[in-house]
């Protein structure tokens, strides 16, 4: 199958999932070439005026933007390959990362706002048909994107003779931080609902006071993300079974829906950056309208290509996922001491074979620490992008993007910690999971069974593995 796109309004997440995470092509609709051919036409028009200024087309890039060209000038400069450009190395973006990037490069394209030719779109389309080259995340200091979109979009490059502008259609813009943003929030729409199951698993396995998850909470807390973690998690837990604690839980298991409704309100930004990013028009030089208003016409020169609102999103999602971690470890460290949990102390470890597991909470520390050293914010890098006169400020997206990536696996180990924990608290009280989390208890019970932590890591680890998995098959 293949996603047909026509115009701004068909970017949309779900679109971005069925290529970049489906493995979809795409399919320029009907209007997409007659819509380019006619914004190359007025563009080649425009530069019959010699007075018209259009960077990187009549002009050089960057600190060459002051060069002005003679027409043979333009075209052999519009000829020359971008390998310079392709500077980073290390560490590849995963292939749904470069599709995705692939996939929201056409955004400028299929209206006409980049003047590009329709060939370049074609080509462009036809590369999510087959392997993408690698895009590496590391090294990514420039100012724009042109260091990983000249990795992605070189054998574009080398399939057609470029003509004036082509490449700038290829490199410039801002459809790595589209990519970034689209490939994090659908991460992180998974990963929401394990925290909201891992942290249920914990709360009805402490046999926390059900007045925690209380609905008339919903209203007196007066926020929407948090009247959705109350909700989910009372769904999640049903009406739970046996005597439950007859007096508050720890602050931990109190405050959970809080901390799950901060990460939803986190992914939920996260999210937003990502759907106005696809839908947005991003090129540098841009392509206006052909109207009557004073740059009617015209082809300016924008910021486009530095997507500011990523990276604190981002940012947004490590903060909250670094505190879910912190939550994690509590509750196992409680469950696992009898005093507080009022279950036998350390779960019964060293009966009928029962191994000792009070040592998965000190990993959690580990985990919960080195994500908390991931949540600080991704500011502008410090020092110019190569100090070349015009890219002073290098663009922090990839930055953040691999921060949020490796929070993540560390937020997954933390709950794998938790989960037969909470297992074994269920067991030594003769109660059945509920419903809801059979799915999470299988997992665990699959890849974390009891008889296996005498040496808890290699299991916990492979349970880890498998929730991540389940978050990247969705």
């Amino acid at each position: 199958m293949a996603v047909s796109i026509e115009r701004l309004g068909d970017f949309t997440v779900e679109a971005a999932r069925r290529v970049a995470w489906g493995g979809e092509g795409v399919a320029l609709g009907p209007s997409v070439k007659p819509a380019m051919d006619a914004s190359r036409a007025r563009l080649m028009a425009l530069l019959d005026d010699p007075d018209i200024v259009i960077y990187g087309v009549t002009s050089g890039y960057g600190q060459n933007a002051k060069l002005r060209f003679t027409p043979e000038q333009r075209r052999e400069h519009a000829a020359r390959p971008m390998g310079p450009a392709g500077a980073s190395f290390g560490d590849p973006l995963p292939d749904r990362v470069a599709r995705a990037i692939c996939f929201a490069r056409l955004a400028n394209m299929v209206e006409g706002h980049s003047g590009a030719r329709y060939v370049i779109a074609d080509a462009v389309a036809r590369m999510l048909d087959g392997p993408l080259p690698e895009v590496p995340s590391r090294g990514q200091g420039g100012a724009g994107e042109i260091l990983s979109l000249s990795h992605l979009f070189k054998p574009v490059s080398q399939e057609i003779v470029l003509e004036e502008k082509d490449m700038l259609v290829l490199v410039n813009g801002s459809p790595a931080a589209t990519g970034l943003a689209v490939d994090a929030a659908l991460a992180w729409a998974e990963r929401l609902e394990l925290v909201a199951e891992a942290f249920s698993l914990g709360f009805e396995a402490f046999r926390a006071p059900a007045e925690h998850l209380d609905a008339e909470l919903e209203a007196y807390w007066n926020n929407a993300h948090d009247a959705w973690a109350l909700g989910r998690m009372r769904a999640l837990c049903g009406a739970g079974a046996g005597t439950r604690r007859p007096y508050q839980a720890p602050v931990s298991f109190r405050i959970a829906p809080r901390i799950l409704g901060a990460l939803r309100m986190a992914v939920t930004g996260l999210r937003s950056a990502a759907e106005e990013a696809l839908g947005a028009v991003t090129d540098n030089p841009v392509l206006l309208p052909a109207t009557d208003d004073r740059l009617a016409g015209n082809a300016i020169s924008t910021g486009g290509y530095h997507n500011a609102q990523v990276p604190l999103t981002m940012d947004a999602v490590v903060a909250a996922a670094a505190n879910a971690c912190t939550i994690a470890e509590r509750m196992t460290a409680k469950l696992l001491d009898g005093n507080v949990s009022h279950l036998p102390p350390q779960l019964g470890a060293g009966e009928d074979g029962r191994s000792y597991l009070g040592c998965l909470p000190m990993a959690q520390v580990g985990f919960a620490e080195e994500a908390r050293s991931l949540a600080t914010a991704t500011l502008l890098p410090g020092s110019e992008s190569g100090g070349f006169g015009q890219n002073d400020v290098a663009s922090p997206v990839v930055l953040a993007w691999r921060k949020q990536e490796r929070a993540g696996v560390l937020l997954e180990s933390a709950l794998a910690a938790l989960c037969p924990v909470a297992l074994r608290a269920f067991e030594m009280t003769d109660r059945e999971v509920p419903e809801p989390l059979a799915a999470l208890a299988e997992a665990t019970r699959t890849h974390a069974p009891d008889t296996d932590l005498f040496t808890p890591g290699p299991a916990v680890g492979r349970l880890a593995e498998a929730l991540r998995a389940r978050i990247y098959a969705a």
